[in-house]
This record gives C-alpha cells, structure tokens and sequence, in this order.
C-alpha cells in the first residue's frame, strides 16, 4: 500500500512495520505530551521530546525532516544542482548533484560535467569517461529553494553524442528552418503503471491474483477502483512546481495504472518536459516505496496495455484548411509506418494487438473519433476542418526525442515518390 505523499510536519509520526495495535496520533495525545514537556520546563534539546514521543504505541520520529527540509537560501548563495541523464538502457533516468555558486536562470551557465560511462552501459571501462551537457533547467520539488534539476544530454570527450544520445539528433531537426517554421505543438499522455515492491504485481491487485475485469476503474473513485491517487496527485503537483507543462491526469483503464499529460509543447521541448517528469515520477515512487514500470504490457490477458500517445498539429495543421495538410501528413505516415514502429519502444508488439484500444502493429490505419486506430482524428477537427492528429503508436517507454523529431521529419521533412504517395491514397481511401 502506497504512503500517501503530502507535505510533512517536523514532528511528523510514522507507524512502524511491527505495530499492529497503533492507534492515530490524536492531539489531545499531543496537546498531553507538550504540556509536560512545558511543565518541566524549557529543555536543552529536543531528546526529551523525542524520547516522549517514541514511547507512544508503534510510531517513530523521522529525525532527518529537519535537515531535508532545510532552506538554504537565507544562509548561502549557493544551490544544489541534480543532473539527470539516459542511461544505456535508453529508459533509465540517472542522476547526481553538485554545488553551484549561485542560482542560474539558463542552462549555458552550467558547467559541464563528466561520468562514468561503463557502469550505465554507455562506454567501455578502458574509456568511461562522458561527457553531460546541461540542456534545460526545472525548479527542484524536492529540495526546494533555489536549487534546481538539470536534463543533460551526453557526449564523447571529442564532443561526439554518443549512440544513446536521441537528444541531439532531436535538436537537429527541430533546428531546421522549415520545422521552426510550422511551429510543431505535441501533446504527450504518458501512461505507466505501478507495482507493489516485493512482488512486482500492480498496486492494488491481490497477491498472486486479480481484481474483478476492466470498467470500473478508468478515472474512477473509491478504494476498491482507484490505487495510488496519492501518487498522481504528489506528480502532479511537483510537476507544476517545476516548470514542467503537465495538463492533466486521470486513472487508466486497468487498475493500478495512471496516465498524465504534458503539453502543449514546441519542439525539443516536449522531450525535456517528459524525461523531467518521468524523473520527478520515479522519485515520488522510490519515496512511497512502490515500484514505476513504463512497460508497455505489464500484464498479459485481458488488460489494456500502457502507451504514450502523441498528439501533433504544425501551423498549417491549425489553419483553415488544415484538414488536407493532416490527411497529407497521414499519407506521408502511412508510408514510414515501419519506421515509426521500430522506433516506437520496446516490446511494442505485445501492446499493439488490435485490441485493446489498439491497432496492429503491423497494419497502418487512420480514422475519426476510432481508437482502434494507429492515427485517430478527433470529431471536433473534422468538424472545424483543421486541428491536429494523434498518433496512438508509440509505447508507455517510448524516446520523446525520437517519437517528436520523427512526426516532424516525416510530415514535414520527408517527400515520398509520385508513385508511392499514389498507392498509398489509394490504400488509405480504402481504409477510410
């Protein structure tokens, strides 16, 4: 069972693992262990008050709250930076600190800074070193004040981006001047889904069993429907303190699944913002000791899979007329279809079935208001005859950078042949 996150006192109770007969810390049992203490007199420290306290039925003092909770700023012009980066895996957010001599408002004010590459997978043992580049900055939720997260893409030593670096690919693209010029807005619903710690089974879900069948539980309420509120609320919330554009959140379909969504966002972005929060979600759950899995199948049977649906519109997407350049767009779509797909995410196959919400991976199809689509439409763009489309590919651990950096290459970089955009009108009519 989840803990549930919300801002902590300095003399915040916890109840241990071996009570079994804890009752709630009333404050008439507070109002009880003050007025001794006050009887005896001002104390030196607060030991006595510690001691007073922990003799209560099962519950402990976190004795590091105060110094976590520590504001710094009256006292140092310094700040604490967190470096986050991918790691080999290319899913796994990393990360360290270091001291900055005092707060920063752009990301070329920050050094550079090396790693170990051969313990993330990203470079051999005879060579480790790798290089981080600071990219874009977010207030820090977690310490507060001043200081800040920092993502970080990562190069050779000679300033190559080594293979796992999709940023910098990213960034190229974003950076051509037709691209600049469509002005490109995603929207990202990041679906993931949490796991009990021991046994790696989703929240909520009996040992070794399961919950009655989907339909009660999307965007439901109730402690039989709706498992780790606390968290997507806590997310959400250090979200918006960040500076990430979170818009949203809601309960998934299978129990013990949540989905946020960031957007909209220009460019390269909507990359920064999804791995910022993605870093942010990882901490609130080592915190709360539960387990984020952005498995895009973590369970097989009869329950919906986790995605990371894209929706994307440019500038003449958003204008009159707009309805052709997304069916052009889709066209385009349709003929890099396997490209998309193999850039998609890992172990996409086992979501991407034609069911469950989901188009086969292996047969492109668009439609309007359709979610068993790979492109959906929505009602209100056919309605007003421009808007944006939604590609529903991608999977729950899908690469921002590449997801994003592709839908703008190939609708607005890549020209396909005569004859290959003729078949594929015909294919896509058809489909229609």
């Amino acid at each position: 069972m989840a803990q549930i996150l919300a801002p902590t006192s300095q003399w915040q109770m916890r109840i241990t693992k071996s009570s079994t007969t804890a009752s709630p810390m009333t404050a008439k049992m507070w109002s009880s262990l003050l007025l001794k203490q006050n009887k005896r007199g001002p104390t030196k420290s607060s030991a006595k008050f510690r001691v007073l306290a922990s003799k209560s039925e099962g519950y402990t003092i976190n004795r590091l709250e105060g110094l976590l909770n520590l504001d710094l700023t009256p006292f140092t012009d310094r700040i604490i930076a967190e470096y986050i980066w991918i790691g080999g895996s290319g899913i796994d957010v990393r990360s360290k600190s270091r001291t900055i001599s005092k707060p920063v408002e752009h990301p070329s004010e920050l050094p550079k800074w090396n790693y170990d590459g051969s313990s993330t997978g990203q470079a051999p043992g005879e060579d480790s070193e790798v290089i981080l580049y600071p990219q874009a900055i977010f207030k820090d939720p977690f310490r507060g004040g001043n200081n800040i997260l920092v993502i970080c893409d990562a190069y050779t030593p000679q300033g190559e981006p080594i293979p796992t670096n999709k940023r910098a690919r990213a960034a190229e693209i974003f950076a051509n001047q037709k691209v600049i010029d469509e002005v490109p807005w995603y929207g990202i619903e990041q679906e993931y889904t949490l796991l009990q710690t021991d046994v790696k089974w989703p929240l909520g879900w009996p040992v070794g069993g399961y919950p009655g069948p989907q339909g009660p539980y999307y965007c439901g309420a109730g402690a039989d429907k709706s498992f780790g509120r606390d968290i997507s609320d806590a997310h959400y919330k250090a979200c918006l303190y960040a500076g990430i554009n979170i818009s949203g959140t809601n309960g998934e379909v299978m129990p013990g699944q949540w989905e946020y969504q960031v957007g909209p966002s220009v460019g390269i972005e909507a990359g920064d913002h999804i791995w910022a929060s993605r870093y942010i979600l990882e901490r609130i759950t080592e915190e709360a000791g539960v387990v984020l899995t952005l498995d895009p199948k973590p369970i097989e049977g009869d329950w919906n899979g986790a995605g990371c649906h894209t929706n994307y519109s440019t500038k003449s997407m958003r204008e009159e007329g707009g309805f052709e350049v997304i069916k052009k767009a889709i066209l385009n779509l349709s003929l890099r279809h396997t490209d998309h797909i193999s850039a998609y995410g890992e172990g996409n196959e086992r979501r991407l079935t034609g069911k469950h919400e989901t188009a086969s991976i292996n047969t492109f199809s668009w439609g309007v208001a359709n979610r068993g689509c790979s492109i959906r439409v929505g009602r209100e763009t056919e309605k007003q005859g421009k808007g944006y489309l939604e590609d529903r590919r991608p999977a729950s651990n899908m690469d921002p950078y590449i997801v994003t950096s592709l839908l703008a290459e190939t609708t607005l970089l890549w020209e396909p042949t005569l004859e290959a955009e003729a078949l594929a009108a015909q294919k896509l009519a058809l489909n229609v």
